[in-house]
């Protein structure tokens, strides 16, 4: 179900928790918000429609990529940027890397293993950045 996007700081700004088997409905919701949003929205972490979990879903080609408890495991490449968001107005600087790895647990939760470079990258870590309550 297509949810209302979160635009409260202070709410953006609690860390998310862990997520288990029984979230498995707001994956799903969170896959149909950002395919409701792709003209503006590239990915969407779980706190952005009110969840405070550690759930993503980052828009790659036609596909949308959900992404439980995910965890970079590997980095590099540092560099310097410029990062909008969804649920605030203007942009801000951060640091990304180009190439990661990450762990983390599919929509059946299942293990998964990735390794992402350039502007994937980018959406990966901008979403993770959400769970530690930095508003980027």
């Amino acid at each position: 179900m297509v949810k209302q996007i979160i635009r409260d700081p202070l709410f953006l700004q609690q860390k998310s928790e862990p997520a288990t088997e029984a979230d498995k409905q707001v994956v799903q919701d969170l896959i149909d918000t950002l395919n409701a949003n792709r003209e503006r929205c590239v990915g969407m972490a779980a706190n952005m429609i009110g969840v405070k979990k550690q759930i993503i879903v980052v828009a790659v080609g036609p596909f949308s990529i959900p992404m439980i408890n995910p965890v970079i495991t590997g980095k590099s490449g540092k560099y310097e940027t410029e990062e909008s968001c969804l649920s605030l107005d203007g942009a801000r600087p951060c640091t990304r890397y180009k190439e990661i790895e990450v762990d983390y647990l599919d929509q059946n939760f299942q293990k998964q293993h990735g390794k992402y470079k350039d502007f994937t990258a980018q959406i990966i870590q901008h979403e993770i950045q959400h769970f530690s309550g930095d508003l980027i």
